[in-house]
């Protein structure tokens, strides 16, 4: 599969973080795990901002591609108390009684909880792509619901 040929408009790339191939669209800057069969397409929608930024609060559970993080070796929970976790957060933030940032350096399983869970700027096809598509539609200053991806459980807000 060493000279794998793509459909036009994909790119087959290693990720930093599994070590696994995905496929990069290069018009819309998403990306796949599985292999493209058809020609990608330029995005129609161009009133979207190139990059945004985001912070997210990240619990991993059993099911979770890699189920360790700075804070536990080994992450046992269910995938139904990584949500229930998420959503206390949630709570706690809305509710005042807590700040995003705060909870994000105590609580998250990513090593981004140091920066109080900022992701700094990225651009679509960086992120997974329920991350990705949560983040793009949140507007600045928004919370999103709980967030499944294969990396576990998120709140995403959007700082910018």
């Amino acid at each position: 599969m060493a000279n794998e040929e793509l459909p036009k408009g994909w790119e087959k790339r290693l990720s930093r973080s599994t070590g696994q191939h995905y496929y990069f669209n290069t018009y819309t800057r998403e990306s796949q795990w599985d292999v493209p069969t058809k020609a990608a397409q330029p995005s129609c929608d161009n009133d979207e901002p190139e990059t945004i930024e985001c912070s997210h609060i990240l619990v991993k559970h059993a099911g979770s591609r890699r189920p360790s993080s700075w804070r536990e070796e080994n992450i046992t929970r269910t995938k139904e108390e990584a949500l229930e976790l998420i959503k206390s957060y949630r709570e706690q933030i809305v509710s005042g009684k807590a700040t995003f940032s705060e909870i994000a350096t105590k609580y998250s399983d990513c090593s981004s909880a140091k920066r109080g869970g900022d992701l700094g700027p990225f651009r679509r096809g960086t992120m997974q792509i329920p991350f990705e598509q949560a983040a793009f539609a949140l507007k600045v200053g928004e919370l999103s619901s709980p967030v499944d991806t294969d990396s576990g459980i998120h709140i995403i807000e959007r700082t910018e």
